[in-house]
């Protein structure tokens, strides 16, 4: 196939043959209609800072059902052209439907990098020496919310079900995309217990690594502080075996409970006593030294001068 021109499923300026196979018409189309202001042949991609190309396979107007063997030619001259002005990497983002994009560009060294719902990435080094591109996101995180009533020294647990030990613990689970942690807290909280709550501060941080529930990827888990703005439970029935207020000094001693709500119930008993702006992390927002960003930031709170 001439470089500069691909198959496509569609007429152009009237001129097209048909295959042999009823599948579909060729045509004959110039790239520089996919790359416009690009002037050269092969795939547009967008330029990072860090000398890298990043191609958008649902964005670059090829045909849907472009064959295996001429998107294969194209990116070939594509490489070909990226390797002659220096750049060091290339990101192909391949939609689901275009799959067999996937295969041809595993024959040029790409290997994938990550996938999500509706498709994947896949890269190339291709700067000196051992690839130093980063790896993708390799953590989840679990978030609980652990709402206490301070008139009396109670705390919110539950059981979950089709657990094999019954044990209590915060209601809790997983933080969604760009969703704050203390809001994940108070969002479980409710969709569990039936509880309203407000977000105080970040107690504890657990770390673990080869989790058996994260596909063996490494987990964060957080919880929270929350004050209650309801008491009446009316907990998911489908999630939760039970849930009840139960008193933080016999949590802290109960053997049927997990180790870190055993030790976060310590935790909070200390709170209780001497106050929580000992035990606390507040939560204070920042701006980002990206333009009209911001960021949440945890740390004990600083004394008035």
């Amino acid at each position: 196939m001439a470089a500069s021109a691909l198959l496509c499923k569609f007429r152009v300026a009237g001129v097209c043959q048909k295959w042999s196979s009823s599948r579909a018409f060729t045509c004959r189309v110039v790239v520089n209609q996919l790359q416009r202001g690009q002037g050269a042949a092969g795939l547009a991609g967008q330029v990072d800072r860090f000398g890298g190309v990043t191609v958008d396979l649902a964005a670059v107007g090829l045909p849907e059902d472009i064959s295996e063997s001429a998107f294969a030619d194209l990116l070939t001259d594509s490489l070909a052209r990226w390797k002659s002005e220096g750049k060091v990497a290339v990101w192909l983002r391949v939609p689901i439907a275009m799959s067999r994009c996937a295969a041809a560009a595993s024959a040029h060294g790409f290997t994938f990098h990550h996938a999500q719902e509706h498709h994947a990435v896949l890269s190339l080094w291709m700067g000196v020496g051992e690839s130093r591109l980063p790896h993708f996101a390799t953590h989840q995180i679990g978030v609980a919310g652990a709402v206490v009533d301070e008139s009396n020294g109670k705390v919110l647990v539950v059981q979950d079900k089709n657990k094999t030990k019954n044990a209590w613990k915060f209601p809790g689970g997983l933080s969604d995309p760009g969703e704050n942690i203390g809001v994940t807290a108070v969002r479980e909280v409710l969709e569990e217990t039936g509880i309203r709550s407000e977000f105080r501060s970040l107690l504890s941080i657990r770390q673990q690594h080869n989790h058996p529930g994260a596909f063996g990827m490494s987990d964060m888990y957080v919880i929270c502080r929350l004050s209650p703005l309801s008491y009446d439970i009316h907990f998911c029935r489908h999630e939760c075996e039970r849930c009840e207020w139960f008193s933080l000094a016999e949590l802290a001693r109960t053997t049927d409970t997990t180790p870190i709500t055993s030790r976060v119930a310590k935790v909070l008993l200390h709170g209780l006593k001497h106050g929580f702006e000992r035990i606390d992390l507040s939560m204070e927002e920042l701006p980002a030294v990206y333009s009209g960003m911001f960021y949440q930031l945890y740390h004990r709170r600083i004394p008035s001068p």
